[in-house]
């Protein structure tokens, strides 16, 4: 077991923890933007008024693409939390920045000759480049990690920071994700969705400070976590990782008090082993916030401080997460009074 101590957020809502949380508790859907450049009816929803220069300074972010500014951005709102230099960095994702691949990758075929390409735009094709920039910002040198799964990279990155944690390569572990809107990725989640839904594509990043069971301050303790593989069919494998790690925490269906999804097929896929009203005490997040990839999940876990918070008693709450490639996982969360 561990704990979370502490969490930032930027998000459709606006950059900062307390934006996010102010959304979540009024239950109120983020702005919808225009779709710029990308092939949605649907329209996106993005962090308002987010300029990485404005934030990090004009000097830094030359070059950086937008996942790594917000990625950088939101381990350094944790700055003044407490955390060793040493501490590690877990950050999830989803194929790095879409946008600076699809880039490089046209500049190759379009130029005189395969290899005219700007040598700057190299780094952000590396899906570990935000984790590296946040570290290099920050001056975090702990073990530096970045997990690639999609939507199940928050949940994943949670039990490879467990893993940091119990073997003690960290005493701290920021543990988050990112993800950018681009035209890019519109193209690429068009063409893999129904024309009927085209999916409402949010962005943003969320951190999350984990030390081991029994820090002071301890926001929420996260009991157990359960990931399986299912690629025939992403929402079979949840009613089986929620009932794993129900059943790792020690905790009866009964005893949960809220179910924290991203989407309604999330939901909707473990609605036989819970009551409505333990379904319905959160929408799912990304009705709210749009499509965040990557960071759903941590945008989840972090509903989940919200909504349980200041409630009495201890608080069970039950976060299910499912990638369209199949990754399915599920953590369980015990939220004190």
């Amino acid at each position: 077991m561990m704990d979370i101590t502490a969490w930032s957020a930027i998000s459709p809502y606006g950059t900062g923890a307390s934006h996010f949380a102010t959304g979540i508790r009024e239950r109120r859907p983020a702005m919808t933007w225009a779709d710029p450049a990308g092939p949605s009816r649907a329209g996106a929803r993005l962090v308002p008024a987010f300029d990485q220069r404005d934030v990090l300074g004009k000097k830094g972010p030359k070059g950086m693409d937008r996942a790594t500014g917000l990625a950088v951005a939101a381990v350094g709102s944790l700055a003044h939390a407490r955390y060793e230099p040493d501490a590690a960095l877990v950050l999830g994702t989803t194929a790095g920045s879409v946008a600076s691949s699809m880039t490089f990758t046209r500049a190759s075929l379009t130029g005189v000759r395969p290899f005219d390409v700007d040598p700057a735009t190299i780094p952000s094709t590396v899906m570990n480049c935000a984790a590296g920039q946040c570290a290099i910002w920050h001056g975090i040198t702990g073990p530096n990690t970045t997990i690639a799964s999609g939507r199940g990279a928050g949940l994943l990155g949670l039990a490879y920071s467990r893993r940091l944690l119990r073997a003690g390569r960290a005493r701290t572990v920021l543990c988050g994700a990112a993800e950018e809107y681009s035209p890019a990725r519109s193209w690429l989640a068009s063409a893999s969705s129904s024309p009927a839904e085209p999916p409402v594509l949010g962005e943003g990043a969320a951190v999350l400070r984990l030390e081991a069971e029994g820090a002071a301050g301890a926001l929420a303790t996260v009991l157990a976590l359960d990931s399986q593989l299912t690629p025939d069919s992403r929402f079979y494998g949840a009613p089986l990782v929620a009932g794993r790690a129900l059943q790792q925490a020690g905790i009866a269906p009964e005893q949960v008090w809220a179910v924290i999804s991203g989407t309604r097929q999330e939901r909707d896929a473990v609605a036989g082993m819970f009551g409505r009203e333990v379904l319905d005490r959160m929408p799912p997040v990304g009705e709210l916030i749009g499509d965040t990839g990557a960071v759903s999940a941590v945008f989840q876990l972090a509903a989940a401080l919200v909504v349980a918070a200041g409630q009495p008693g201890a608080r069970y709450v039950l976060v299910v997460s499912a990638d369209p490639a199949g990754t399915t996982g599920a953590a369980v969360l015990r939220v004190p009074a």
